[in-house]
């Protein structure tokens, strides 16, 4: 089995989290989670340049079903494409922040409903979203990795 290095740096984030205890009390993933509603409603208002703003120069996304998209200009190709689609909303649930030294990692599981390309209808998917944050040189929580997972559901 061949892992990538993306995937090593996110199994290390997410093992140092939870070695960690958690800190969604904490300032720094009160920070993040902070960071992560403001990023979820610019989606929602359709704010794409608003929302890639969160990342991190050398941010990789993840999102199913996709090739991984690099930078805060893939992921911006991305979230234009999605937020062009009047209906597209994202709602978050059972939220979680695991912070430790200058990583955090935020999980949720998510609702995401937009147009189906294929049929036209309102569709809403299900999943589980993870965001990998890094606490950059000047002090602010940047997104370096985000990861989209549907459930079938």
């Amino acid at each position: 089995m061949k892992v990538s290095r993306v995937g090593l740096a996110i199994g290390a984030a997410v093992a140092m989290a939870a070695a960690a205890g958690g800190a969604s009390a904490g300032s720094a993933g009160d920070a993040v989670m902070a960071d992560v509603h403001q990023l979820i409603t610019q989606f929602n208002a359709h704010d794409a340049v608003a929302s890639v703003s969160h990342d991190a120069p050398d941010f990789v996304g993840m999102f199913h079903g996709t090739p991984n998209y690099i930078g805060p200009a893939g992921d911006l190709a991305v979230t234009k494409a999605q937020v062009a689609d009047p209906v597209a909303k994202v709602v978050v649930s059972d939220e979680h922040v695991d912070a430790s030294g200058d990583l955090a990692v935020w999980r949720s599981t998510y609702a995401f409903t937009f147009t189906d390309p294929k049929t036209k209808t309102v569709t809403t998917e299900h999943g589980n979203w993870m965001l990998g944050y890094r606490l950059e040189p000047d002090k602010t929580w940047k997104v370096i990795w985000s990861s989209v997972s549907d459930t079938g559901s």
